[in-house]
């Protein structure tokens, strides 16, 4: 089906566009396969555009002769079109839902967004198994390269592409992947520099009721650990669903089994509870009752806090097991796709200068949430607002860069990326332009060839024009495990994110503007150096206190 056949109109003139804290704006509304175009049409032109697949509620109110149409974003963002003409309104509405309702992957802006000043081919090699290992190599020669996966027929969610370890060979990989859920036998996240220890991920084991054991699945992690060293295995689910897994044919690690491997446990909430928290949490945020203590008590009954605390507090469980212990991890689930991969990810965050730099930042992303088979397209195809019924969705991603933010707060020159980042991050994950999150693991990547014929997010990111946008100017190099803390008092509503849209934001970014002006100067490089120096001492005395 062509895209021009739904769409039943194209244009509509004399609508008034309302968003909060700008005043209204009479103009023209377009309708394009992938976006709203609205142009005010007077002198001094405004022109807003919005991508269609951004948009995750279309509510109608009509009147006699006219009708308003309520825009409710994936990105938190509202806005309101009051149009003349009952049938214009509806029209216009059923064309938006028409649109939205088209889910082919191919179909998607990006396999359209053509941008002369980049080139296609740039950004997808933003992680590099090979690249890994050469590293890896200046402190270990206990991995290799393993092709097993190279038709995605071990497990649809690896990349092709593997770091193995050097003592076991394909067949016992085979084997481990075949006892473990959807493949996903334990796999290198980290290897911790300091000490050789390391975190891997996996699903969980298919031991069932009967406790049915893998030989090989025993001898992989096994190779991880010396015989007198120990090693732990996180569980993330709750002891009632881990009972209820192995009715279903799952199950956990045996410490019998698996010598040398303690458990530890810590339920993290995943799935329809995060997206209804999520949900309660806007919810809260658009309240306009400017009373507090309704305020308050809807942010607690959201528990969105609550979940950010678990996760850092199941992250530190594991740096601190890495780096005080000296002892390796293997972290999962179920599936380990969701909570696995917010823990492995900020563990390293939490461990490692390089993750908390802006390239390595993205090479984590890459490795840990997109290679790694986190499902963006079913977690992230309804956000807040959404009227459907819950399905796969979930703010899986949208909790790990809250958890990251809470980290930038507390270590304000720990991190090189700045908050722009992480919005921009979350952004993407739900909209684009790029094919960087689209469809749900490397598979599905490489069937409908993303790589060939969209254009990488990591490339836009990096680009001369783009690049400082999302530079902390406060940053300097901390070599330091940073340790948060996960106090109550300690954590924050992200302000940035979840009231950016109905909240005056203009002072605060005049604030950052003057302060990157400031630092980039040539007088303060050339005159304050001095200061600049103390500056950056001062704050990392502070963060190396914080962090021992």
């Amino acid at each position: 089906m062509e895209f021009s056949e739904l769409i039943k109109v194209s244009k509509v003139e004399d609508v008034v566009l309302y968003r909060p804290f700008v005043a209204p704006v009479k103009g023209t509304l377009c309708i394009s396969s992938h976006h709203l175009l609205f142009s005010s049409g007077t002198e001094g032109t405004m022109e807003l555009w919005l991508l269609i697949r951004n948009i995750d509620a279309v509510e109608k109110r009509l009147m006699a002769s006219s009708g308003t149409i309520t825009l409710k974003c994936k990105d938190f963002k509202i806005l309101q079109l009051d149009i003349t003409g009952m049938e214009e309104c509806l029209n216009i509405a059923s064309s938006i839902e028409a649109l939205l309702s088209q889910n082919s992957l191919d179909m998607m802006y990006p396999f359209f967004f053509r941008p002369t000043y980049m080139n296609m081919l740039e950004g997808w090699d933003q992680y590099s198994p090979e690249r890994e290992l050469a590293m890896l190599a200046d402190h270990t020669d206990a991995f290799r390269i393993s092709y097993i996966n190279k038709d995605f027929a071990v497990c649809f969610s690896y990349p092709s592409v593997l770091i193995v370890p050097k003592s076991i060979d394909d067949e016992v990989l085979k084997k481990s992947a075949k006892f473990r859920q959807g493949g996903r036998f334990p796999y290198l996240s980290y290897y911790h520099k300091k000490n050789g220890k390391m975190i891997f991920r996996s699903s969980q084991p298919l031991i069932g009721p009967n406790v049915r054991r893998c030989k090989e699945d025993e001898g992989l992690l096994g190779t991880i650990v010396g015989s007198d060293e120990r090693a732990y295995v996180l569980d993330t689910r709750s002891s009632q669903s881990i009972q209820q897994a192995k009715v279903m044919g799952g199950g956990t690690e045996s410490t019998s089994n698996y010598r040398n491997w303690k458990r530890l446990q810590k339920a993290l909430e995943r799935g329809r509870i995060l997206q209804e928290s999520l949900i309660k949490l806007v919810e809260a945020c658009n309240d306009q009752s400017h009373n507090m203590d309704r305020w308050l008590s809807k942010l607690e009954n959201s528990k969105w806090l609550s979940h950010v605390q678990s996760i850092l507090n199941a992250a530190c469980m594991v740096a601190q097991c890495v780096e005080r212990e000296e002892a390796s991890v293997l972290v999962h689930g179920s599936e380990g796709t969701d909570t696995t991969l917010q823990v492995t990810s900020l563990a390293q965050v939490i461990l490692d200068p390089d993750c908390r730099t802006l390239m390595g930042f993205q090479s984590l992303i890459e490795r840990e949430w997109l290679q790694a088979g986190h499902p963006f397209q079913a977690r992230c195809t309804r956000s807040a607002y959404s009227h459907a019924k819950l399905k796969q969705e979930a703010p899986t991603f949208l909790l790990f860069l809250d958890c990251c933010w809470q980290l930038m707060r507390q270590f304000p020159c720990s991190l090189e990326f700045n908050e722009q980042l992480l919005i921009t991050l979350f952004e993407q994950a739900y909209a684009s332009s790029f094919g960087t999150f689209l469809a749900n693991n490397e598979k599905e990547r490489f069937n409908n060839n993303v790589k060939e014929k969209t254009h990488s997010l990591w490339s836009w990111i990096n680009s001369q024009s783009e690049h400082k946008r999302y530079i902390n100017p406060f940053y300097s190099r901390n070599l330091f495990t940073i340790w948060p803390s996960i106090q109550p008092q300690s954590l924050q509503l992200w302000q940035g994110l979840f009231f950016r849209w109905n909240s005056l934001t203009q002072h605060k970014n005049e604030v950052w503007n003057a302060i990157n002006n400031i630092i980039n100067c040539e007088f303060w490089h050339s005159h304050k150096d001095k200061e600049r120096h103390d500056l950056h001492l001062s704050l990392n005395t502070t963060e190396e206190q914080l962090s021992k």
